[in-house]
């Protein structure tokens, strides 16, 4: 069993530093995480629940859409609750093997929602390009391979670079200038020799990242193609609003992607990092449910129903305590 030395002692945790130039804001930052947290916990619970219950949510599309909703969360509980305790501490301790879990959840989840969005591009391509064929080529048994096959791959690849962050040794210092585990700012205090991590970092990127990235972006072009060859104005405009809300999610979650992880992370601005992890960690898994169903009439008239279902069961619970 490997132990991890700091000036003669064992390391047992790490300190992580959060957002120090903050700090005399801690509780208005607090309190916006802490809402950003909730809204996005519910909202994407509500496009979880619709798409298991509502008839008119059955298509391939909303149940992609359910399992991205259901990696937004995962992804969202694995890093903000620590972080809020971190914003209200000034900085907090995080034991080594939970920063390992931290860090290998987070890339999973990362992972997956990459393949994800690449299955609901594909689902969109053959809608849009394929109608005729559409029905007969996304099977039940086509949809379950895509949204199994992107969970366990995912984290297949993201176990190599676990294995590796495990075999290093952390002699100190202890402390991260970041609001989580993330895999570069670790591989920085680690007092091995790094070479293989940030290789495997890059050689992980092209299949995680990269790859999904230009599938979706093939299927844009032949989606852009088939659009246009549309005669009909109105014909058009109702076709690209099918897939709309899809491109700004894609352009949001990989634009904040590439410049993270496809950039040398040493070169970074430390501020402008968190600040981009923030995005994708935070802001995104808040704006996909509203992003989707901002131009998206079923989801709104699924809301609709829902809502007034919940309103009539709650007024007959009223009026059966009202008899007793």
């Amino acid at each position: 069993m490997k132990v991890h030395y700091l000036n003669s002692t064992i390391v047992k945790e790490f300190f992580m530093l959060g957002f120090p130039e903050l700090n005399d804001y801690k509780l208005t930052f607090f309190s916006i995480i802490l809402l950003m947290y909730s809204m996005t916990i519910c909202e994407n619970l509500l496009i979880i629940s619709l798409v298991s219950t509502s008839p008119r949510l059955q298509s391939p599309m909303y149940f992609f859409l359910g399992h991205l909703a259901l990696s937004d969360i995962i992804l969202v509980t694995t890093i903000v609750p620590k972080m809020l305790d971190i914003v209200i501490r000034e900085g907090s301790t995080i034991p080594y093997i939970g920063c390992l879990t931290q860090s290998y959840l987070y890339g999973g989840m990362i992972s997956t929602e990459c393949y994800l969005l690449s299955a609901m591009s594909y689902d969109r391509y053959l809608a849009i390009c394929k109608p005729l064929h559409y029905i007969s080529m996304m099977t039940v048994k086509l949809r379950y391979s895509l949204v199994i096959s992107s969970w366990v791959l995912s984290f297949a690849l993201l176990f190599i670079s676990l294995m590796l962050l495990c075999d290093l040794d952390f002699c100190g210092p202890n402390v991260s200038n970041h609001f989580f585990c993330d895999y570069a700012p670790l591989l920085e205090l680690s007092c091995s020799d790094t070479t293989v991590p940030d290789i495997e970092m890059i050689i992980i990127g092209f299949p995680v990242i990269i790859l999904p990235f230009l599938f979706v972006i093939t299927t844009y072009v032949y989606i852009f193609i088939a659009i246009f060859g549309i005669s009909s104005t109105t014909g058009r405009q109702k076709t690209f609003s099918t897939y709309s809300s899809h491109l700004v999610v894609v352009s949001i979650y990989y634009g904040s992607m590439f410049i993270i992880y496809m950039v040398p992370y040493r070169g970074h601005s430390v501020t402008i990092n968190k600040f981009i992890s923030h995005v994708y960690i935070v802001l995104t898994p808040l704006a996909n449910p509203m992003i989707y169903s901002l131009r998206n009439k079923e989801i709104q008239s699924s809301v609709m129903k829902y809502l007034q279902v919940c309103g009539k069961r709650q007024k007959q619970e009223e009026e059966r305590h009202g008899t007793y």
